[in-house]
């Protein structure tokens, strides 16, 4: 206890990050992602193509090379400064979007096709259909993975550590450099992740008993 007792100055400002930075990568890549599965069902092959090229792309680069090329490359470009902290909300977005992007995807694919082909005949453009009667379907079908994506977003968090963003991935090596031991603040650091994964898990059983649809 002590390692987390003479340390909280450390623990709070670091899981408070953590917190910030999942929160805003999240809804970042939901929106994004979203808008890339619509691209991806698109019934025009340049909007198609464009999100399939997107999807494969960050889908098949790992995290880390993501977060080097904001953190290094990135600032040669000399377009527009920010700092390391909007370098990982938007490394993290760009790579989780196309995730969550595959996740919609599938869940649209679950809705009827026989559905969107009445919605077109009664004359609703492609916007319409998806809008009012494919994506409130599909929601309820990608709960469970959407979930597990988030949960994976989290944990990625921790990567920001290494490329000067102070959150609960950094808090070890503080705790080396004041004395204390590493090993034990490791382990207060993955009970931390423990707890603030526990409601995310909880609300994913939650909507699924209140989404669940017998197809």
């Amino acid at each position: 206890m002590d390692v987390l007792l003479d340390n909280l100055d450390l623990f709070i400002p670091a899981f408070l990050n953590t917190i910030k930075l999942f929160l805003i990568s999240a809804a970042g890549s939901l929106v994004l992602g979203t808008i890339l599965a619509m691209l991806r069902v698109s019934p025009v092959p340049v909007l198609r193509a464009a999100g399939t090229t997107y999807v494969t792309l960050f889908r098949n680069t790992p995290l880390t090379l993501i977060f080097f090329f904001f953190a290094f490359a990135y600032p040669l470009l000399r377009i527009v400064d920010v700092s390391f902290f909007t370098a990982a909300v938007v490394a993290l977005t760009l790579y989780t979007s196309a995730f969550v992007c595959e996740v919609v995807r599938s869940g649209i694919n679950t809705v009827p096709v026989g559905q969107a082909e009445a919605a077109r005949a009664i004359g609703m453009t492609f916007g319409q259909i998806l809008g009012s009667i494919v994506l409130p379907q599909a929601v309820r079908s990608v709960v469970p993975p959407m979930i597990s994506t988030m949960i994976a977003l989290f944990k990625n968090t921790t990567i920001a550590a290494g490329f000067s963003v102070f959150e609960a991935g950094s808090i070890s090596a503080y705790l080396s450099e004041r004395g204390y031991s590493v090993m034990i603040g490791l382990l207060w650091v993955a009970l931390g992740f423990v707890i603030l994964i526990i409601p995310i898990t909880q609300l994913q059983r939650s909507l699924e008993k209140r989404w669940s649809v017998v197809r």
